[in-house]
Order: C-alpha cells, then structure tokens, then sequence
C-alpha cells in the first residue's frame, strides 16, 4: 500500500470494497483510510450520499476484515486455478487474451468473430452460445476503443466455467 512508503502516510487515501475480496458484490460495504482533516470531509459527502451500510453488513465486514492471511492465500490460489484453467479455454475458442495476474477478469479481443461491435457479440454470445460477457465498450468514455473486446468473469463455481469451456467450443465454426 502506497500509505506504507515513506512520508506517505499523512497523504494517502485508501478506497477499498470488501465486495470482491470476499463474494459479497450485492452488499456495496467498504471503507476509506486516510488523515482525519480529509476523512472529516468524506464523512460529510457520505452521509449525504448514502445513510451508510446496513448494521449486519457492518459487522460481517468487520468479521471479514479480521480473516487470517491463510484465507487470502487461498483465495489467489483458488482464482489462479480458475484463471489456468479459461484462459487456454478461450484462447482455444479463437479469443485474443492474455493471463490477467492481479484481477478474476479476462479482457478479450473479438475482432476475429467478425461482428460489428461488442454489443452485437454479446447478445449473440448469450442468445446462441449461452454464456454471458461484459461488452468492453462499457469500460470506456470513447466507446469505439472497447469494440472489439469483452470481459469474461472467472470467479464462479468449477461446474460453470466447466459448462460455458463446453459451450465456447461452438464458437471455432465461427473463425
């Protein structure tokens, strides 16, 4: 963390989420670190934001937070075996990716399919192969420059990835 450095302490904010880092992406908990003469203000722009999370949340948060390293080692395990796993699975399919080290998404280059954009291989994705992708364009202001990529997600069960590897394979009669 860029707070360790340093003299960098009494100027760094840190923003995190516990959504990803523990499966709870629905529940919207986090928190920030930071000086108290910023957090003060963040304080004030929170509450007008948003009231804060519910108190249950809160506490299991809390509870996340005190997780020993074993269960962070495990997890980068596990996702690591996930991501080994799509990869070569995708790239068998005709995608251009390469090995994300640090997230469980896969950006994917489309342009081989030959479709116009994202957006219309993401629905067919869905309506002909059955699985579901993020169209790339959607991380982007300028959207031409995501247009020809989407993002896989590999942090499900082993039974899912194993079924969308099965469904993906329909895709190399389209190259």
């Amino acid at each position: 963390c860029m707070a360790q450095l340093d003299g960098m302490k009494e100027r760094t904010i840190v923003v995190n989420s516990l959504s990803k880092t523990f499966s709870v992406t629905g529940w919207r908990v986090g928190y920030c670190i930071a000086p108290p003469e910023i957090t003060n203000a963040i304080r004030k722009v929170h509450d007008f934001l948003t009231v804060g999370a519910a108190n249950p949340l809160q506490h299991a948060g809390a509870y996340a937070l005190s997780l020993p390293e074993s269960y962070y080692n495990n997890l980068q395990k596990e996702y690591q075996k996930k991501r080994d796993f799509i990869v070569p699975v995708l790239q068998d399919a005709g995608f251009k990716c390469d090995f994300p080290d640090g997230a469980y998404y896969v950006m994917s280059d489309i342009s081989d399919f030959g479709f116009k954009d994202d957006i219309e291989f993401t629905k067919y994705l869905i309506r002909e192969i059955g699985v579901a992708v993020v169209p790339g364009s959607s991380f982007y202001h300028d959207k031409n420059l995501g247009k020809s990529q989407v993002r896989f997600c590999f942090c499900k069960k082993d039974e899912t990835l194993e079924a969308a590897a099965e469904r993906l394979q329909k895709l190399k009669t389209k190259i």
